[in-house]
């Protein structure tokens, strides 16, 4: 599937700032919401593995806990 170019960004899996629960954010939208921290990191990694984009899953106190890139990465092309 070709990469959306309508929403910049990776794709982040976070603790909903809205309320309880997990939200994925792409471009500063939320695109999905979780009840569980499980489902949203499998949406969003599902999301971002269409969109060819690299997906961050932040921890409950907001920061980096892991990131994994589903596009062109120029790292893994060097020989």
């Amino acid at each position: 599937m070709a990469k959306n170019t309508n929403r910049g960004g990776g794709v982040h899996t976070t603790p909903n700032p809205n309320g309880s629960g997990w939200v994925n954010q792409q471009g500063g939208e939320i695109i999905s919401t979780h009840r569980l921290k499980e489902r949203a990191v499998e949406a969003g990694r599902s999301h971002a593995k269409e969109q060819e984009t690299e997906h961050t899953i932040h921890k409950v106190n907001g920061t980096i806990g892991e990131k994994n890139s589903y596009g062109n990465d120029p790292a893994s092309s060097k020989g």
